[in-house]
């Protein structure tokens, strides 16, 4: 067989053309001739391995997803037809044609040219692109369960890691919202909180009007909530959690309640309060592992600098005993990572947040009427005190008030002088009238001010405290050192209704006024008293 021509080599990937010039008498694609020897077969061998694997690399590196390829996407497009047909027409003709040179029986015809070659490079290409379009396509799409939820089909995400406590930050925070959704909570607000004296009186009698304000409260709650979703959602590897805002934002048109979706968002919440209670151990350890570090270090240190380590066998021994205690924490921590939040990935945590934040939507609109976008006018808004210092100025006034009252005898100057110097702007410029023209009556006895003085400041003072104690949402860190597994509000963190925030301005600056004009007929009726006490003694 002389080697004039070119031959075929055959595998299961590819087909290429050897630098190999033989004559094939059979035609068509052969095997290596016999007469080559194995020394040279080898060569010939990796020489077209690495130049097809050269060429699925690059063809997999032009890989560019653009919006001219939208046709290729699109079952049915033009392009996608017309590139099969083109390769039909190829394949059909070369078929024929290779068909009509082996009736002919030319021998020339068995050399394989290398335009031939070149076209059998192309058709794997192509199949390569299209493997590679249908994994992309299969990433990018967004699948629905029929309940509107997100179904993942990512086996490898985003690891969690060092985010796991900012994580639990934001579980928290939706324990939070869904526990303030909760029945007992509704009801315990809608005949407890919203009847009483205070907010009656500084907020609204109209039980309409603070319902639309606590569900405000309660929206904003689940924007904040909302927003740091959509924060972890961008950083997940899978496009399928990027821009969940636009996917919140039609959520607050759902108002009808749908069982199962409570029961899930339920049981995930409760699978989800589970790992950040893990985190919180993970939170302590590390804390733990970081004094173990630090005596260790210290430990070195001590017997580096008295060149001791080995005549001192007490010194020796306490740096084996650290090391030892190092060693078990740090195993000890590792195991806690695996079971925290610290090994999970955020596409499965955004996943579980997603329904979560999908029932408090609905439950929202269920509990407090669905979101007409104006409860508020911007009048009422103005009036109000708001989250800013205004509200914990005036609270601050308040129980400054309250000191000086249930002090039993005389009152220092210096006491009432701080008092009417931080008194808010209004009253400080209204209290010289007021007391000119309020006068108080003589048979008022000290006991009978503070009496009446009491009635106001046993709603008002309420209100006040909760103001200096209302915070937001409990962070994680408080949470991993109260060692309580309340995350709602309670006792010490009072809900955004309940304090001077939404209280009206006129109506907390008039009762303010009527406080420090009492005030002051106390504290003079109490000098005097003092006064005459002390010349009787004398």
């Amino acid at each position: 067989m002389d080697c004039n021509g070119c031959y075929m080599l055959k595998s299961r990937r590819s087909i290429g053309v050897a630098d190999v010039e033989f004559d094939d008498p059979a035609g068509g694609i052969t095997e290596l001739p016999d007469s080559i020897d194995l020394a040279h077969k080898q060569e010939v061998s990796c020489v077209w391995e690495a130049k097809v694997r050269d060429n699925m690399e690059s063809t997999s590196r032009s890989f560019i997803l653009s919006p001219k390829d939208d046709g290729f996407f699109i079952s049915g497009s033009s392009k996608l037809h017309e590139s099969t047909s083109a390769e039909t027409s190829v394949s059909g003709k070369m078929a024929a044609s290779q068909s009509t040179k082996d009736t002919s029986g030319n021998n020339g015809t068995s050399k394989v040219s290398r335009t031939g070659s070149g076209l059998g490079a192309a058709g794997m290409a192509g199949y390569g692109r299209a493997v590679e379009i249908l994994d992309t396509l299969g990433c990018l799409m967004t699948t629905l369960t029929p309940d509107g939820g997100f179904i993942s089909r990512t086996t490898k995400g985003t690891q969690i890691s060092i985010l796991a406590f900012e994580v639990a930050n934001t579980i928290l925070k939706g324990a939070s919202v869904m526990q303030s959704l909760s029945e007992d909570s509704v009801t315990y607000f809608k005949q407890v909180v919203l009847p009483s004296e205070g907010v009656q009186n500084l907020i609204s009698s109209d039980m309409g009007e603070l319902m639309r304000i606590v569900a405000n409260d309660r929206r904003e709650e689940l924007k904040v909530f909302s927003q740091e979703i959509v924060r972890f959602g961008n950083r997940c590897k899978n496009p399928q959690w990027h821009n969940l805002d636009r996917y919140f934002v039609k959520l607050e048109s759902e108002s009808v309640p749908q069982k199962q979706l409570k029961e899930t968002a339920t049981m995930e919440m409760q699978k989800l309060m589970a790992l950040v209670q893990r985190t919180t151990d993970l939170y302590h350890e590390l804390h733990a592992l970081d004094r173990f570090e630090q005596d260790y270090r210290c430990q070195l240190k001590g017997s580096g600098s008295s060149n001791k380590i080995e005549k001192d066998s007490f010194a020796g021994d306490n740096i084996q005993v650290v090391k030892l205690e190092l060693k078990t924490q740090r195993s000890y921590v590792k195991n806690l990572k695996k079971r925290s939040l610290w090994s999970k990935t955020l596409e499965q945590v955004v996943e579980k947040l997603v329904d979560i934040v999908q029932y408090l939507h609905v439950e929202i609109n269920f509990s407090y009427g669905t979101y007409d976008g104006g409860e508020l006018s911007s009048a009422v808004n103005c009036q109000r005190l708001g989250p800013a210092g205004l509200a914990l100025h005036y609270a601050n006034t308040i129980i400054q008030i309250y000191g000086i009252v249930s002090r039993s005898g005389y009152v220092p100057a210096n006491s009432r002088d701080a008092l009417y110097q931080g008194l808010p702007p209004r009253v400080r410029l209204a209290l010289p009238n007021k007391l000119r023209t309020s006068s108080m009556p003589r048979e008022l006895t000290i006991d009978q001010i503070r009496v009446m003085m009491e009635r106001t400041l046993k709603w008002l003072l309420p209100m006040a405290i909760n103001t200096t104690c209302a915070r937001g949402f409990l962070r994680f860190s408080e949470w991993a050192k109260s060692g309580t597994e309340r995350v709602g509000r309670g006792p010490g963190r009072p809900d955004v209704i309940e304090t001077l925030y939404h209280a009206d301005k006129a109506r907390t600056e008039a009762y303010i006024l009527e406080l420090v004009v009492w005030l002051h007929h106390l504290v003079s009726l109490s000098n005097r008293t003092a006064n005459v006490k002390k010349a009787q003694s004398m």
